[in-house]
């Protein structure tokens, strides 16, 4: 199974820009137009004997080339298996609960499971009627004796930055059993490879024919008219995108990579840029590759793959038709050298499978909407106190009277809306007695049939 992937995910489409983000696109520009011209800065390191390695990356003439991170990015595994019964049964009246009208039933749309709280979509999608969610894991499940998969997961980013795909399949397999019966091991349904780099190469310097590839399309990006990014066979079984990071996390809010590049040297000015590789199940399969354990194994042959034979950077002779015989450029030597059998760089100490907003986020938009509210009343800016207490006192009102509204009394027109918030983030469980009824029901159910087998031996 395949999922389309949207361009603006990963920071190549159109959007609006931050001013730090700006502000690094102009300090590149700048630091650019200080130094030779990108054909002398090539001849350089050329004639300068520098290996194209990535092992050493501090030492690579000048900042040209240093490589801060490598891995896996995303991982869509699927399972072989059945569904349990009392899963089914379980799982269908959670999904009519977030089917419901009522913000207090849609609350109890939550499965506990292996250490996580899923919330419980009020959809299915084809072939998987229940989808389970939290930031770890994207699990779509199918009914008892059905053909598809019992399973098809995406591990998130974030989840893989912490623990590595292998840590992460072993977590996700316990998970899956307590669900019913696995009969295999994780198939890879679609792998991305990627590597952020930071470098001297002025990545707009080169036209598509530099490019040499199998695939079909090649595509150029801006944002606000800075250059962000190219994409090459988009929607194929093998695309490659190599496109502004930074630029992207602006977008997404994913700032938890920043540190790991810190780690690897990021001093938190200049740009970072990504290639990055998706690689469908068709590819790999073609490959003789089916099982995560296979693919984990091959990882520098598709990548080499993927940067020797599908997708080259060259340099473009007009002295010579046969583009094959093109010199790849020194910024795609260092690229295709990555070894992926050394480590791709520190993982994240922490995680947590909320998918809660970072409390900068929420102090950002609480200041905002208190100095908009003091400047709509008129409230001058040495009185922040005052003006943040006529808000709270406000709004306090303005909710009593949508409660009452709607027949409530204020504090479960509260809890109701706060538990559907615990139900997005992931974290807390809205109905622990109903949960603890339910564990000590099946502990029961467990006993008496271990007595009944007991019994009849």
């Amino acid at each position: 199974m395949t999922q389309k992937h949207n361009p603006s995910r990963d920071g190549l489409a159109p959007h609006q820009e931050s001013k730090s983000t700006a502000t690094s696109l102009a300090d590149a520009r700048t630091a650019r137009a200080a130094r030779a011209d990108d054909g002398q800065e090539v001849a350089e390191l050329l004639a300068s004997g520098a290996p194209l390695s990535n092992t050493a990356p501090d030492n690579c003439n000048d900042g040209y080339f240093k490589a801060l991170r490598w891995g896996v990015d995303s991982l869509y595994l699927s399972y072989p298996g059945e569904l349990s019964r009392e899963s089914d049964a379980r799982l269908k009246v959670l999904k009519e609960l977030a089917q419901s009208s009522a913000p207090g039933e849609v609350a109890k749309a939550q499965l506990p499971l292996g250490g996580h709280i899923f919330e419980v979509k009020e959809k299915g999608a084809s072939l998987f009627p229940y989808i389970l969610e939290d930031g770890a894991f994207r699990i779509q499940l199918s009914r008892p004796s059905h053909k598809a998969p019992m399973a098809y997961v995406k591990v998130s980013a974030k989840y893989l930055a912490h623990v590595g795909p292998v840590e992460a399949e072993k977590h996700l397999y316990s998970v899956l059993s307590e669900l019913g019966e696995l009969k295999e091991s994780a198939n890879v349904s679609r792998i991305d490879l990627f590597v952020d780099f930071q470098s001297s190469v002025d990545m707009e310097s080169w036209d598509r024919n530099a490019w040499v590839t199998r695939a079909s399309s090649i595509n150029a990006y801006a944002v606000s008219g800075n250059f962000s990014g190219w994409s090459v066979g988009l929607g194929g079984i093998i695309s490659a995108r190599l496109y502004n990071k930074l630029l992207e996390i602006v977008v997404s809010g994913k700032d938890w990579i920043l540190p790991l590049w810190q780690k690897a040297g990021w001093e938190a000015s200049g740009l970072v840029w990504r290639l990055e590789f998706e690689l469908k199940r068709e590819v790999l399969t073609q490959k003789g590759l089916s099982k995560l354990y296979q693919v984990l194994d091959h990882l520098n042959g598709l990548w080499s793959y993927a940067t020797t034979e599908w997708l080259r950077l060259t340099l473009p002779s007009e002295d010579d038709k046969t583009r094959s015989r093109w010199p790849i450029h020194p910024l795609w030597g260092f690229l295709s050298a990555v070894d992926w059998e050394g480590k791709g760089g520190p993982l994240a100490k922490r995680f947590s499978p909320s998918r809660s907003p970072n409390d900068d986020k929420l102090f950002q938009i609480a200041y905002s909407a208190i100095l908009s509210y003091m400047a709509k009343h008129g409230f001058p800016a040495t009185e922040l106190y005052e003006g943040a207490e006529d808000f709270l006192a406000n709004a306090y009102a303005y909710h009593e009277k949508k409660a009452n509204d709607l027949g409530l009394p204020f504090d479960d027109f509260i809890a109701e809306r706060l538990a559907l918030k615990h139900r997005q983030y992931n974290t807390a469980i809205n109905d622990p007695e109903q949960e603890a009824k339910r564990q000590a029901k099946e502990l029961a159910e467990q006993a008496k049939a271990y007595r009944k087998e007991s019994d009849g031996k």
